[in-house]
Formats: C-alpha cells, structure tokens, sequence
C-alpha cells in the first residue's frame, strides 16, 4: 500500500498556557512540565471536524498524482464527528463530487487513524478497492471543559489527510509495508480512562496515570512488533512519531527504545492533543524531511484502551 499524497489543515488560532491559570488554577511553568504543551490549536467558531477535514484535503489535491475523483473508498476517522448519520466520509463524497466510492466512518478514538489504515488495506486485498482517502478530523476543543485541572488544558484540533493506492504511482511514494492494531478494552481502566460523553460530560481523562502506564507500555509493544515483522533492527528507525498525548510519553517510549532526540518527531509543544490525527499530521508536516528508503513509524495509543502500529518505508 502506497502513500501518493498527503495534506493537513490546522486552525490559525492558538491558546497559550497563561489562558488556563484563572479557570483552573494551573501555571504556564506547571503544565509545560506535565505535559510539554505551551500552545494548543483551536478550531474556530466557523470550523468544525468537517470543514477542516475538507481543508486537509484540498491541502494534499496539488501532489495528487491522479484525479480525486479516481478514489474508490473514502474513511472518515474521527471521534468527534459533527454528524453521525451524515458521516465525515459523505460530506467528503459530495464536497469533491467523488461518484464511485465507498464510504465509511471508523472511530477507536485517538487510535482512529490506523484502524482506518488498516480498513483501506483489506478492502486493497478483497480487490473491492484500489485508490482510497483516509480523512481524520478532531475538534476536540468543542468538547472540552477549560476549567477540568485534569483534561481541559490538553486538547488541540487538525485534520489530516492521506491518499493511498494498492499499486505504486510514482517511485517517490512512501510504501505502508506494516499495520497492527490492537484492542484492549480489557486492560486497566478501559473505557473510563478516557471518554467522550456529548451531553452531558463532554471529554474528559479522569485517571491520567492508567493513562500514562499503559501508553509507555503499548506503544512500545507496538513498535516491536511492526518492526520485527519487517526484520528491522530498532538501530535502523529513522524517525519514530508518536501519539501526541504528553512529551512524557513521548520521552518515556523513546528511552525504552533507546532512540535518540533527533529521531522523534513531535507538534505537541505548539498544538497540544490533536487526538486520532496527531501522530499521521506530524508525518504530513514533516513530508519534506524523509529521505528516499527511510524508515519512520507511527505509532498511537487511545482511549477506551486501543493501541497500534505502522512501519513506512519512504
């Protein structure tokens, strides 16, 4: 499976740490500490899971190698959808007037993206599909509660958006040669860990520190298994992109890797939790920097608990 485009979009606004110090009694200093955020993206009244997953996509249209309309299957990730019957997929369906495609929406929470991924690769397999579009969109702030000391400080909003095809189009595309997920809504605190209740609690993490433990842990795990899968020494990682939960995971992860600063890429400092598209978005921004047969993986762990994996080969 081959990446042949990829855009992102990210609102203009940013919220500095000093906003939250009068609603929930936090300083700059304390959550930079905790959390490696300084600024968090906020979408807009105007903007919503939609409209900025139909701004990532146009974003990506100039490297398209083929017409949008090509596209056979559209996923929409996200689990803070503006609409659940109307989903993310057919509102991107009918913006960019794509006619012969499946569309489908998939939630695992910050998980989504991969699950996605891993959808795509099936329907590639089945031969039900050859040109798909991965569209992952959060608007996290619409949901959060500024005044939570816990949660409400985290949360950030993007969209990115991925075309992939079965066949290679150009030898410049980066190649998914490993995906893995895993449920486990068994482990710890499960489905309370994180939850996202519309009407009445909205997002909310009331026990960071399960969080945090099996994060570390299965993220890792994770990593091992796509990299052992393709017969690849840790050494040889280019790049590893983490979930952008917390820098302390994201440091954590790397020091049982054993992996260097200079291999992790992260947006979490300017952008703070973008939830199911941070890990993907910090790949898209940072397109330009791999070099042909680098190395990078992607891996996420989310809510509810799930977790996963993905080995690219640019």
């Amino acid at each position: 499976m081959f990446i042949n485009a990829t855009g992102y979009y990210i609102p203009s606004m940013r919220v500095h740490n000093d906003y939250f110090l009068d609603l929930n009694g936090l300083t700059s200093e304390w959550i930079q500490q905790r959390t490696g955020i300084v600024t968090r993206s906020k979408a807009s009244e105007e903007e919503n899971t939609e409209t900025m997953g139909i701004d990532a996509v146009k974003n990506a249209l100039p490297n398209l190698p083929y017409s949008i309309e090509d596209v056979d299957l559209i996923i929409g990730a996200s689990y803070s959808p503006v609409d659940t019957v109307a989903t993310l997929a057919h509102v991107i369906q009918r913006n960019f007037n794509i006619n012969n495609a499946k569309a489908i929406y998939v939630s695992s929470a910050c998980s989504s993206f991969l699950n996605a991924l891993e959808i795509a690769e099936g329907y590639f397999a089945l031969q039900k599909a050859s040109k798909a579009l991965i569209v992952c969109s959060e608007h996290n702030t619409a949901y959060s509660n500024e005044t939570d000391p816990k949660a409400g400080h985290l949360w950030g909003d993007a969209a990115v958006a991925f075309f992939l095809s079965k066949e290679r189009q150009n030898d410049k595309e980066a190649e998914i040669k490993e995906i893995y997920t895993q449920a486990l809504g068994n482990i710890g605190k499960g489905p309370g860990g994180v939850y996202l209740r519309p009407k009445t609690e909205g997002i909310q993490m009331p026990d960071g520190r399960d969080v945090f433990m099996h994060a570390c842990k299965y993220m890792c795990d994770a990593i091992h298994y796509v990299t052992q899968k393709q017969h690849c020494p840790l050494e040889n990682i280019s790049y590893l992109i983490t979930h952008q939960a917390n820098m302390r995971i994201i440091s954590n992860v790397a020091k049982q890797l054993n992996m260097g600063d200079e291999k992790i890429l992260s947006n979490i400092k300017e952008l703070g939790n973008t939830g199911s598209p941070s890990s993907p978005l910090v790949f898209a921004q940072n397109r330009d920097l791999f070099n042909p047969k680098d190395i990078v993986i992607l891996t996420v762990f989310g809510g509810g608990y799930s977790s996963g994996g993905c080995f690219i080969q640019c």
